[in-house]
């Protein structure tokens, strides 16, 4: 566990500082970067010091190119002994490569003794793992790397579903805008409700997404599975009404109930149930949000059997129910 966190007095302005690295992604900065930028603007009295100072910190201050191409300034990492309220590290296709550099790695363990709380963006948490902080705690990244996280480094307790996680002085944040989801719980937590309120409504963004980033992956993950099942996939969707049961699904794939499901889970890390299941999931959102259909008539043609059923498994995926997601979402 990381040392207990020094202890940064409310009245003086919170320095913020953003980590990155050559090939990041950009909406891991600007994200968090705007949020805390609007959090100033929000409590702008005139007489007041703003809330928050933002620095954007690379090593040796480098101009860094992000994954879309666009080159930023950054300063130079400081001290990292010096007071600081927070620090975030964000992600990117980058994040492997500045994972191995020790010196970064050792700036950033140090650097996180010295900071109230710290917390990482997208696939920022590789670094926080490698830096050892961690270790015997829960966190979160993008939704296609979570299985990544938990190979690597099995001391971390991973849990793939949530928008972000917050356990101790650490906090972690699922993909790329995730960040804002996570600086603003983080706005809220320093300044309260109405402030966090008012940034969400300035960027125009839920102060609190509903639902976990598994509604995002649903579908997703699955087209993203082995080849040899996409055929399959693609039937599916079209067929989510019938009854798909294990031996008729075997028997479209060409193999025996065993084989296919041993295979079926090797390629995609689900039974076919839950894949079906999140396929019926995904395609009564859709009804939901672009159509006026009555539930009754969605879970008919999802293949759920009965309101009920879809209510619960939907629950269960999205967080929500689906009239609220229907409230939320619909047109």
């Amino acid at each position: 566990m990381s040392p207990k966190p020094p202890q940064i007095p409310p009245n003086l302005p919170r320095r913020v500082e953003v980590l990155v690295f050559p090939e990041v992604q950009l909406l891991d900065v600007a994200g968090p970067t705007q949020v805390f930028t609007a959090a100033n603007d929000q409590t702008d009295k005139g007489a007041a010091p703003a809330p928050y100072t933002i620095r954007v910190v690379a090593p040796d201050g480098a101009q860094i190119r992000a994954t879309s191409g666009l080159t930023f300034a950054t300063e130079s990492l400081p001290d990292p002994t010096e007071p600081l309220d927070t620090l975030i590290v964000a992600g990117g296709q980058g994040v492997m490569r500045a994972a191995k550099d020790p010196r970064l790695v050792d700036w950033l363990r140090a650097r996180a003794g010295a900071a109230r709380r710290t917390a990482s963006v997208c696939t920022g948490a590789f670094l926080l793992a490698e830096a050892g902080l961690l270790d015997r705690r829960r966190a979160v990244t993008h939704w296609e790397y979570c299985g990544l996280l938990r190979h690597r480094y099995p001391a971390v307790m991973v849990d793939p579903d949530p928008i972000f996680v917050h356990d101790g002085p650490v906090w972690s944040s699922a993909g790329v805008t995730a960040g804002i989801d996570l600086s603003l719980a983080l706005v809220e937590e320093d300044l309260g409700r109405a402030i966090a309120l008012g940034v969400a409504r300035h960027l125009v963004v839920f102060l609190k997404r509903p639902g976990g980033q598994a509604q995002f992956s649903a579908a997703l993950s699955l087209q993203s599975a082995d080849d040899r099942f996409a055929d399959l996939h693609g039937w599916l969707t079209e067929h989510l009404a019938e009854d798909l049961s294990l031996s008729s699904l075997a028997a479209l794939a060409g193999m025996s109930e065993r084989t296919f499901l041993r295979r079926y889970h090797e390629a995609t890390g689900l039974t076919p149930a839950r894949a079906i299941e999140r396929l019926r999931v995904e395609a009564a959102r859709q009804l939901l949000a672009e159509t006026r259909l009555p539930s009754k008539r969605i879970a008919a043609r999802c293949g759920f059997g009965s309101e009920e059923t879809m209510r619960r498994c939907f629950a269960r995926l999205q967080g929500v129910s689906p009239q609220d997601y229907r409230q939320r979402f619909g047109g």
